[in-house]
């Protein structure tokens, strides 16, 4: 296998930065802190510091012990650190947040046409049928997770028929590229632009269903989802700058560099584990070190987006605050370095 290029030791010292900045923000039971702790999630597996796992936990208990709001698929993100919590402490009552997640996921959220989420971000019918690709990180990628460890096939085969459609609906299949999302109502995808973390959250987590799901190959619809990724990983090289970073819009040179969707199109890559990628992934390393600070914020991170009304939308959404997004998205990259050697990667598919 081909070798990544990194200094183990620099790695690590961005990870711990990363996590104690993170830790000093007040994030709450939402996307922002899902993400976020996700990325706490796989340091603390990369790197076996039990003080990330701790101070997660307190955390989370804090939250858990003042109340939780009600589910929407953004607020499913937090399911993730949760099931890490289960699995490491085998405390029942983190199952049991993660059994009231599934049973929203499986039986009160919106859907539409052939069973595809809906994205929601508030109790409200904010995007009636819509189709977002930040649900597969939220709600997808969650399903797959538990219904993996709960051996529960009927979950399993709802994440993958997420990932299915929302394949259909967003990949483009001219360029390989991710629309940000799909009007089912209007037949289309509204402004219609190729949104850099829309693009991550599509690439990473399609890179982690042959990790997570024993014999994927069986499925026939994992290949769908690997075909798929090896299309966008194909196209998303092409169009990497010479920093190593990917922009805003991928397609437009005018767009800045953003970082969240550099570090989960880069981590899709390490998954992949294709030697072909290796010195993109070489060079998106120096430009993610390069965009963490010394007190561990994470740089040039696009707040929040909803599907823009027109390019110039997407331009000038700020980039000047921290981000949970951010701070998880590279630290799960990071975690990704360390963990190269060890991957099992999906071979032919």
């Amino acid at each position: 296998m081909a070798k990544l290029d990194y200094d183990r030791q620099q790695i690590e010292n961005a990870i711990d930065r990363i996590v104690a900045r993170t830790m000093r923000m007040d994030l709450t039971w939402d996307w922002p802190c899902g993400v976020a702790y996700y990325g706490i999630s796989e340091a603390y597996e990369a790197t076996g510091n039990e003080a990330y796992f701790q101070q997660m936990k307190e955390r989370m208990d804090e939250l858990i012990e003042l109340g939780l709001p009600a589910w929407t698929v953004n607020s499913c993100a937090m399911g993730h650190a949760t099931l890490t919590l289960y699995e490491h402490t085998k405390d029942e009552k983190y199952l049991d947040i993660v059994r009231s997640k599934i049973n929203y996921i499986e039986n009160e959220a919106l859907r539409f046409g052939d069973h595809v989420l809906q994205h929601t971000v508030s109790v409200n019918n904010d995007f009636p049928e819509q189709a977002w690709a930040d649900t597969l990180f939220m709600a997808a990628f969650f399903l797959l997770r538990v219904g993996v460890l709960l051996e529960d096939q009927k979950l399993i085969d709802d994440a993958l028929n997420q990932w299915y459609w929302h394949i259909k609906y967003l990949q483009d299949p001219k360029t390989g590229f991710y629309y940000h999302g799909y009007n089912n109502i209007s037949g289309d995808h509204m402004s219609g632009f190729f949104w850099g973390r829309a693009n991550a959250w599509a690439a990473y987590t399609m890179s982690e269903v042959g990790k997570r799901l024993p014999e994927c190959y069986l499925y026939p619809k994992y290949l769908d989802v690997v075909g798929s990724l090896n299309d966008q990983l194909a196209a998303l090289k092409l169009v990497q700058t010479e920093n190593g970073l990917w922009r805003t819009i991928l397609d437009d040179p005018e767009s800045y560099e953003e970082v969240s969707a550099s570090c989960g199109i880069a981590a899709a890559m390490i998954n992949k584990g294709n030697p072909l990628h290796v010195k993109y992934i070489n060079k998106a390393t120096k430009g993610i070190l390069d965009s963490i600070s010394e007190d561990g914020r994470v740089l040039n991170v696009s707040g929040g987006t909803a599907v823009m009304k027109d390019r110039e939308g997407y331009r000038q959404i700020s980039r000047e605050w921290i981000q949970g997004w951010g701070q998880g998205l590279a630290l799960a990259y990071l975690a990704g370095v360390l963990n190269y050697d060890k991957g099992a990667h999906d071979g032919a598919l």
